[in-house]
């Protein structure tokens, strides 16, 4: 206690941007391995070294001690390795700053085509559903795919609801893997996809779903599976799946996903904006018109 007033002496502008900057560090950490098996291992890991530390200090023990000061060092090569996918997926994110680039021109084309894209997925889906064919569509955003798609049979076709139904149709030779989309064209089919291994996956699911989860855990894509057991639909996003979906809530969640449902939010706000001086504009003129017609009656 007695420290107290002499931390509050030293604590200027420099020691708040320090405190506030290494604080903003673990908790953007933090927030990239929430929901993912990092969330586990960190957990474990605090655990492990408290319960460590803790006894070798309560109980004085001097082995501990010196083979913890001389592996806790050996964590900073470790952490990098253990948490390597979490790592290049808070860096992927921290690097997407083409969207700032782009021309209002390019963004409006992408954003047509993703609009075309995610309609006709959409209605290849619940038809898919309806006939319990098994399907993994993945949609590409800024993490490139092309690794993924180099192991597939090529196709750079136009995506159409038609192309995505005969392809996942059952015993077709492209059927058991993955599409892979970029814009509104299929860039590969057939495709295969690393596997989750997340633990906190329930074991009724099967191949199709671990690898749309493992190819979001990998990346910043989406990726839509339609069950062959069920024929139910789910989205898998940032390791994490959404299940049970109708064709509507799949369309809602794949425009808010690939952030077109807030562009065309601010688009109409800003369309609102820009007719409401006009309709301002006319009110008052309408006004004015009325009340010239009326003010002869109203003499006579």
């Amino acid at each position: 206690m007695p420290e107290l007033p002499w931390i509050f002496t030293r604590l200027d502008l420099r020691a708040l941007v320090d405190i506030l900057s290494v604080a903003l560090i673990f908790y953007w950490l933090l927030w990239v391995a929430q929901g993912t098996r990092a969330a586990q291992l960190i957990r474990g890991l605090v655990i492990l070294l408290g319960a460590v530390i803790g006894a070798a200090n309560l109980f004085q023990l001097v082995a501990l001690n010196w083979l913890l000061s001389v592996t806790l060092p050996a964590l900073i090569v470790a952490i990098p390795i253990v948490f390597q996918p979490e790592l290049r997926r808070a860096l992927e994110r921290l690097g997407h700053t083409g969207a700032w680039l782009r021309s209002p021109l390019s963004t409006s084309n992408q954003e047509a085509e993703l609009s075309h894209a995610i309609e006709e997925i959409t209605r290849a889906s619940a038809q898919l559903a309806r006939l319990r064919y098994g399907a993994l569509i993945v949609i590409e955003r800024e993490t490139g795919l092309q690794d993924y798609a180099d192991r597939g049979i090529p196709l750079d076709a136009t995506l159409t609801r038609q192309l995505l139904i005969n392809v996942f149709f059952p015993n077709s030779p492209l059927h058991d893997g993955a599409v892979i989309v970029r814009g509104n064209r299929i860039i590969a089919a057939g495709c295969v996809l690393p596997l989750s291994d997340n633990v906190a996956i329930e074991s009724q699911l099967g191949t199709r779903h671990r690898a749309g989860i493992g190819i979001t855990e990998e990346s910043d894509a989406v990726a839509v599976i339609v069950s062959e057991e069920t024929g139910q639909i789910s989205v898998a996003a940032n390791g994490r799946l959404y299940r049970n979906l109708d064709p509507e809530r799949l369309r809602r969640i794949l425009r808010s996903l690939l952030r077109l449902e807030r562009q065309a939010t601010g688009m109409r706000l800003r369309e609102r904006a820009r007719q409401r001086p006009r309709l301002a504009e006319g009110g008052q003129g309408e006004q004015v018109a009325e009340d010239s017609a009326r003010t002869p009656t109203q003499v006579g």
